[in-house]
């Protein structure tokens, strides 16, 4: 069957032109401007080309932005007290703290100390208590930039079954709250799948949306996907290619050359779920700055 792409990079741009009128409104009555600062501490490179990729969204949209860049021997109690700072700054709305962290750095300890209402990658307990309940909150980034990417494409959501690979506390668990809490997107069927899953492939190929969120490149073949399936692929891996001048190419946790002849709709990978995370950062940072939340 002939399948769509679900374009995260055209529906993100959308957001940010909306965003961009609504800074330029402030602006025009005299508001603060919102503004997000990073932190990233060490030499990652994909960390890096994220955070160059929300400063560069910042300034696109005309948010005020802030990079803080530490060493990768920066102490946990240094990355504390850059957090405190931050969260003492009224400057600054929200913020966010790049993962992964070196190792001597206690990440869980670094979100709690984050203030709630700056928390933007909406990690935060007292955030991801809020969303369980469904009270207005900062909502984990990717899983409500893939809620928006549904909602924003019209696919139908209410009484599907969804299949999510992946129970991480960032992603795959709050996506699975999302997506069967009382609203659209939402209203589905969810079933959670994780490595202790058995019989996966039997589970998977029931999903009218399959969500995978598991981190290994390639995982999801053809073989585990029904019919006119809508696949979500939240995964992105640098994978070495001699066709591309960098020497790497970027693919998700989805075989997609395989997989998409089976779906109505699929997220390429890059240009799916990525931008989409990034434009709901920028959402979360506004709604703060707003006090919408």
């Amino acid at each position: 069957m002939a399948y769509q792409l679900l374009d995260g990079k055209g529906t993100a741009q959308s957001i940010k032109d909306e965003l961009k009128e609504k800074v330029a409104q402030i602006k025009a009555e005299g508001g603060k401007v919102p503004h997000l600062a990073a932190v990233l501490v060490g030499n990652d490179g994909a960390s890096q080309t994220y955070v160059n990729a929300k400063v560069k969204a910042c300034e696109q949209i005309g948010f005020g932005s802030t990079l803080i860049h530490l060493s990768e021997e920066t102490s946990e109690a240094e990355v504390l007290a850059t957090v405190q700072k931050l969260n003492d700054d009224p400057e600054i709305d929200g913020f966010i703290v790049q993962v992964p962290l070196p190792k001597q750095i206690d990440e869980q300890k670094v979100v709690e100390a984050i203030l709630p209402n700056k928390d933007v990658d909406g990690f935060h307990p007292v955030n991801l208590g809020k969303m369980l309940l469904g009270l207005p909150t900062l909502l984990p980034a990717t899983p409500k930039g893939m809620m928006l990417l549904l909602e924003r494409n019209g696919i139908e959501t209410s009484g599907k079954h969804c299949v999510v690979i992946g129970r991480s506390n960032t992603v795959g668990t709050p996506i699975s709250v999302l997506m069967s809490r009382n609203g659209n997107p939402g209203n589905a069927t969810v079933t959670l799948c994780h490595s202790r899953t058995k019989n996966l492939a039997e589970i998977t190929k029931q999903a009218d949306i399959l969500i995978v969120a598991i981190g290994k490149e390639g995982f999801v073949s053809a073989d585990m996907v029904k019919e006119g399936a809508t696949v979500i692929d939240v995964g992105i891996h640098r994978v070495p290619s001699d066709q591309t001048k960098s020497g790497f190419k970027l693919k998700g946790d989805v075989k997609f050359d395989e997989v998409a002849p089976k779906c109505e709709f699929i997220t390429p990978v890059p240009g799916g779920v990525g931008p989409m995370t990034i434009a709901s950062l920028l959402w979360n940072t506004y709604l703060t700055s707003q006090k919408l939340v």
